[in-house]
This record gives C-alpha cells, sequence and structure tokens, in this order.
C-alpha cells in the first residue's frame, strides 16, 4: 500500500513537473538595432523541446533563444504553448532569416526558409511593433564571430 501511494505521489509530481514552465534556463542580451532583449537560452533538447510551453506571461523585452548544434531547417509549433508568439529565425552572424506569427496551442509549423543554428521566440508582435524585418541583424555573444 505504501510503495503503491509512493508511485502515485511521484507520478503526480513528474506530471506536475512537466505542466510547468521552464524558468530557471541562461540567460543572454541580445539587442535588434537600439531594442534590448533579455532572452533565456535553451541549448539542451529537453529545454528546446520545451520552450515557452505552460508558460501565462512573459514580459515585452523578454523572450527564448533557441541554439542549435548546427544550422539546419528548423521547424517550430505551439503545442502546449498558451502565448502567441512572433518567431524570428536567425543565422550565425545574427541575420534575421525569417519572421512569423504563431498562435497558441496549434499543430501548425514555422520553418525558415534556410537554414538557421538560431531561433528567437518573443511576444507575438514584437519584431513588426520595433519595426524589424527579416534581412536585419541581431547583436550579442552568440553572433559574436
Amino acid at each position: 500500500m505504501k510503495a503503491a501511494f509512493a508511485l502515485a505521489a511521484a507520478l503526480f509530481v513528474a506530471a506536475a513537473s512537466a505542466q510547468s514552465p521552464q524558468v530557471n534556463l541562461p540567460r543572454v542580451k541580445l539587442s535588434a538595432g537600439m531594442h534590448q532583449i533579455d532572452a533565456q537560452v535553451a541549448s539542451a533538447p529537453d529545454e528546446r523541446a520545451t520552450g515557452l510551453m505552460f508558460r501565462k506571461e512573459m514580459p515585452q523585452h523578454e523572450g527564448m533563444l533557441f541554439v542549435f548544434e548546427q544550422p539546419s531547417q528548423q521547424c517550430f509549433w505551439m503545442k502546449n504553448t498558451l502565448l502567441p508568439l512572433s518567431i524570428a529565425f536567425v543565422a550565425d552572424d545574427g541575420r534575421i532569416v525569417n519572421i512569423d506569427e504563431m498562435a497558441p496551442q496549434t499543430l501548425e509549423s514555422h520553418c525558415s526558409t534556410e537554414p538557421v543554428r538560431y531561433v528567437l521566440e518573443m511576444n507575438k508582435g514584437w519584431f513588426a511593433k520595433k519595426g524589424i524585418k527579416a534581412g536585419a541583424r541581431l547583436a550579442g555573444p552568440p553572433f559574436r564571430k
């Protein structure tokens, strides 16, 4: 009986933590022109897989930078993501390849138009509100050669 209770409790904790937003990732300061971004960095496979899932809010100057081992076509969807987001696919030199808008809790795929190593997610409309388009460059430690 005690073993069954312990197993049930462990499964409950695992299920609860699986639906918790990740908030303790490392951070990096980026800039897009005069605009500053405080980005959490998701570089491990499990961090990238979870991304911004289950998060109910995010400050306007914050985002999440996904870092992959090598450039390739990157595709994202919004299953279990509660916030509408804008996504920028970014080349090694910081050039934004393409930007897309993503609706929450959908399986619609949003892909880079060329191989990229970096993907930056911000609140929906962030890039448009700042006048940032494909071809603009992000600056910060990941993009320094």
